[in-house]
């Protein structure tokens, strides 16, 4: 059990609360993390990368001279990949990078990332965050009353609210999301994270009550999940759904059939 201090706009301590890392993971998989966040950078890369082979160059395709009795390598086209301004021997194609991993993995490594981050301090609480228009001026202030300021950092909240949106966006190296679109790689990459009471609660409570925190991070077409993810070890680890973030939308657990009502797409 770890007891987070929460604190107010000026930095000063108003309560506790009381979470069990467990709750939200039950081991935290240091590969399962990180397979997580080479997938969400792989399935960011353009893939729009290429370079010309040597039918794409410009260049006489004549021989540069003759087989024989130069005292020279037997050269063939200027075009030749081992000569200067000649084509690539190995050309890079635009090519696609996305791929994915089963919806219960990436589901438990948002989980697992929120434990880590709790269980190795690096999680802030505030009471309340709050604006009546938007000011990145106020918010530049609590973060430094909160001691967090000039370092990357997520800021996760309860719901979208636009005023607190907007009171954040134009701060350097930070970023905001509500709890339902968390995912590992937006957990791990910054230095720290400052939640709110109510967002740390929803989490808790969501994983709690259903095992799943849904999203719209996940990427686009992912496949249907597994029977279980695997241990460490290589075995099946048999368990609950875990569904945390990453999805697009909430998934039932049965598909109702076709013409019943609720059978459309969201």
């Amino acid at each position: 059990m770890v007891s987070l201090p929460v604190y107010d706009r000026t930095g000063a301590e108003v309560g506790q609360v009381e979470i069990d890392p467990a709750q939200l993971a039950p081991r935290i998989s240091k590969q399962l993390m990180h397979d997580a966040v080479v997938m969400y950078q792989a399935n960011r890369r353009q893939g729009s990368a290429k370079t010309k082979s040597r039918s794409e160059v410009s260049g006489t395709t004549k021989k540069m001279y003759r087989q024989k009795g130069t005292g020279n390598a037997r050269a063939g086209s200027r075009r030749s990949g081992i000569r200067r301004g000649g084509g690539h021997i190995f050309a890079i194609r635009p090519r696609d990078y996305h791929y994915h991993l089963p919806k219960k993995a990436v589901r438990l490594a948002t989980r697992m990332a929120v434990a880590s981050r709790i269980t190795d301090d690096e999680v802030t609480l505030i009471d309340q965050l709050q604006f009546t228009e938007p000011k990145t001026r106020e918010m530049a202030a609590i973060l430094k009353a909160l001691g967090i300021d000039g370092q990357t950092l997520l800021v996760a909240v309860e719901t979208h609210d636009t005023n607190v949106y907007k009171s954040v966006r134009n701060l350097p190296g930070v970023t905001i999301l509500p709890v339902s679109d968390l995912n590992a790689l937006d957990v791990l990459r910054p230095r720290r994270m400052l939640m709110t009471r109510s967002a740390l609660l929803a989490f808790r409570d969501r994983v709690a009550a259903n095992g799943r925190v849904t999203s719209g991070s996940e990427p686009e077409g992912e496949a249907a999940a597994p029977a279980d993810v695997p241990n460490d070890d290589g075995t099946a680890a048999a368990g609950p759904p875990d569904h945390d973030a990453g999805t697009s939308a909430n998934a039932p657990d049965e598909e109702p059939a076709a013409g019943a009502p609720g059978g459309g797409t969201e």
